[in-house]
């Protein structure tokens, strides 16, 4: 049997809208995952201290409010910093395609954008985490 995978849910920044992290991990419990969601307001500092202490293998960022440029490249340097290269971190977003292909090139693993599917992002998940595993 597969050890469960372990996903570090955040909501980073000053957004406040958090339905569409909810839904996502919801998705990926139901799936057969462990979620820890750490709520709002995440600084990048508490989203990398709480992805060490959880021992996870997987952070997904949910991001509206348009700080993916500033907040991603930080949690990438703090995840390089802690010696933890080999979390996967996946981003939701409003995120223009530029700015997702950039993301991709600090090391992000995925980026979905408005109207993914819940099944795309959990299959992601599942297959991502394995194979770094």
């Amino acid at each position: 049997m597969d050890p469960m995978i372990r996903v570090l849910v955040a909501k980073p920044g000053l957004d406040g809208h958090d339905r569409g992290a909810k839904i996502i991990a919801r998705a990926l419990r139901d799936a057969g995952m462990e979620v820890i969601y750490t709520g709002l307001r995440q600084t990048p500092e508490m989203i990398v201290n709480a992805a060490l202490q959880e021992d996870v293998q997987v952070i997904g960022l949910s991001i509206l409010s348009g700080a993916h440029n500033a907040i991603v490249p930080r949690v990438m340097d703090l995840l390089k910093e802690k010696e933890m290269d080999d979390v996967l971190v996946v981003v939701g977003g409003i995120i223009p395609d530029e700015d997702a292909a950039n993301l991709k090139k600090l090391g992000v693993a995925a980026v979905f954008q408005p109207g993914a599917a819940l099944e795309e992002v959990v299959a992601f998940v599942k297959s991502a985490a394995r194979v770094a595993s």
